[in-house]
C-alpha cells in the first residue's frame, strides 16, 4: 500500500485551518481532491450523452452490492464495486444489442437491481440496517486502502481521458459517424461505462446514494452555462467540482454549520449553478 502520510502533512499545511489538523479531515480532503475532478470530468459526458439516469441507477444498485456482501459474509466494499461494474457493463451490452432506447434499458436494470437488493435484505434485517448507511455517505470515514484505490483510479481515468476525451464527445454526437472515422466506439463506450460505475460507487461513500447524480451533473451543468466550447467546459467543471468539494468540507466542519459534508458539497455546487444560470441568462439577453 502507498504511504500517503506526506500528502496528509502537505494538505494540513496548505490549508492552515484548525479543523485540518485532524488526520481524518486530511484524508477526507485528499479523497475529495481525487474524487471531485473525476466526477466533474465524467459528468461532462454524462450531461452531453444524457446519461444522468445511468449514474442514478448504478448508485442505487450499490445497495444491492452491499446487501450481497453482507449476506455472503464478504467485504461489502468489494461486492459493491464488482456488482456496480457488472451492472454498468450489462446496461451497455444490452443497449448496444437491442433496439430499445438507453433509458428503457437502464429502467429495466434499475428495477431488477433494486428489487433484487430488497429481496436479499428482507432475509436479514441486520443487513438492511447496515446497507442504509450508504444512503447518506460519509467522506470522513475514508481510510488509506480506499484512498490508494482512489488514487489509482484517478491516474487511470485521466490517462484514458487524455486519449479519449474528444473521441467520447464525437461518439456522443454521432456514434455511426465516429465509427466510419475509425473511432473504436464499442471499446470507448465499455471503458467509459466501467469508469463511470466506479466513480459513482466511490461517490456513494462521499455523498451517499441520494446525491451521487448531483455530484456528477451539477458541476457539469454549471460549466455548460459558463463555457462556450467543450474544452472550456472540461476546465470549468473541474474548477467548480474541486472548489465545491473543498469549500463544502471546510464549511461542514465549522461549529456554526455542523452539517453533513456530502450535502454541503452539493449545496456549494448548486450555488455555482445559480451563478452560472444568471451569467447564461445575461449573455442570452445581450445576444
Amino acid at each position: 500500500m502507498i504511504d500517503l502520510s506526506f500528502i496528509y502533512q502537505a494538505l494540513g499545511r496548505l490549508i492552515p485551518c484548525p479543523c485540518m489538523e485532524a488526520r481524518f479531515m486530511q484524508q477526507a480532503l485528499l479523497g475529495l481532491l481525487l474524487l471531485a475532478p473525476m466526477a466533474a470530468t465524467m459528468g461532462v459526458h454524462v450531461v452531453n450523452h444524457r446519461m444522468a439516469f445511468f449514474s442514478d441507477a448504478v448508485s442505487h444498485t450499490a445497495f444491492t452490492g452491499v446487501a450481497i456482501g453482507l449476506i455472503l459474509g464478504l467485504n461489502p466494499d468489494w461486492t459493491m464495486v464488482v456488482f456496480a461494474l457488472v451492472f454498468g457493463l450489462g446496461i451497455m451490452v444490452v443497449q448496444r444489442r437491442s433496439s430499445l432506447s438507453v433509458d428503457t434499458v437502464i429502467g429495466v436494470f434499475f428495477s431488477a437491481g433494486i428489487a433484487f437488493g430488497l429481496a436479499v435484505v428482507s432475509r436479514d434485517r441486520s443487513a438492511a440496517v447496515e446497507a442504509q448507511t450508504f444512503l447518506y455517505g460519509d467522506i470522513l470515514t475514508l481510510d488509506d486502502p480506499e484512498l490508494t484505490m482512489l488514487l489509482l483510479l484517478f491516474v487511470f481515468l485521466f490517462v484514458f481521458m487524455w486519449f479519449g476525451y474528444n473521441r467520447l464527445l464525437y461518439i456522443g454526437l454521432h456514434p455511426a459517424l465516429a465509427q466510419t472515422h475509425r473511432v473504436r466506439v464499442r471499446l470507448y463506450q465499455y471503458v467509459y461505462a466501467a469508469l463511470l460505475a466506479l466513480v459513482v460507487i466511490f461517490s456513494v461513500r462521499t455523498v451517499g446514494m441520494l446525491l451521487v447524480t448531483a455530484m456528477l451533473v451539477v458541476p457539469a451543468a454549471a460549466a455548460r452555462n459558463f463555457a462556450r466550447s467543450a474544452g472550456r467546459m472540461f476546465w470549468w467543471a473541474n474548477l467548480i467540482g474541486v472548489s465545491s468539494a473543498v469549500a463544502g468540507l471546510l464549511i461542514s466542519a465549522q461549529n456554526w454549520a455542523n452539517t453533513a459534508t456530502g450535502a454541503t458539497v452539493i449545496l456549494v455546487a448548486c450555488l455555482w449553478f445559480v451563478v452560472s444560470a444568471l451569467v447564461a441568462w445575461r449573455r442570452t439577453r445581450r445576444q
